[in-house]
């Protein structure tokens, strides 16, 4: 995987350009994506007020879970516990929400500043323990650098669709 200090510094560039959050998130998400060939989909899921997981940018084929609930899956109890989740074989998840056959295995990072989860990060592989320590160190390290950007920018951009 590339080091997540070498997207940051891509991601300070654009931000400095004056880019919106959207566009900051959809950056991210390519430039995440391109760093690991074990990387098959690759999105971004925003937390909105009702408690659900709302699909934002990502990479990879189209999905049904657009919205997830909080609690509902991987992405949505990693945010019931406020943690990481790292998932290294799908079929032994009891609460997973397939998004396609060929997943093997999963990680969620949560993009959160202090308390405040704004979004989390979700990424599916195609291999089987597919995310090491190091792999999830440089994805929770993006994750941060997202976070402060939702801080500074405000959630304000989060707007619940119609």
């Amino acid at each position: 995987m590339t080091n997540a200090d070498d997207i940051c510094a891509q991601l300070d560039a654009i931000e400095a350009s004056g880019a919106s959050l959207d566009t900051l998130l959809t950056n991210a998400v390519e430039l995440l994506h391109e760093s690991d060939p074990l990387f098959h989909w690759t999105g971004i899921y925003e937390l909105f007020p009702d408690e659900v997981l709302r699909l934002g940018p990502f990479v990879g084929a189209p999905t049904d879970h657009v919205f997830i609930c909080v609690g509902k899956g991987v992405c949505g109890s990693a945010v019931a516990e406020g943690r990481t989740k790292n998932v290294p074989d799908v079929t032994k998840e009891p609460n997973y929400l397939a998004c396609s056959t060929s997943t093997k295995s999963e990680l969620v990072v949560l993009i959160r500043y202090g308390e405040k989860i704004y979004a989390q990060i979700d990424i599916d592989s195609h291999e089987l323990d597919a995310f090491d320590e190091q792999t999830e160190a440089e994805v929770e390290s993006l994750a941060a650098w997202l976070a402060r950007a939702y801080a500074t920018h405000g959630s304000e951009e989060l707007v619940s669709p119609a």
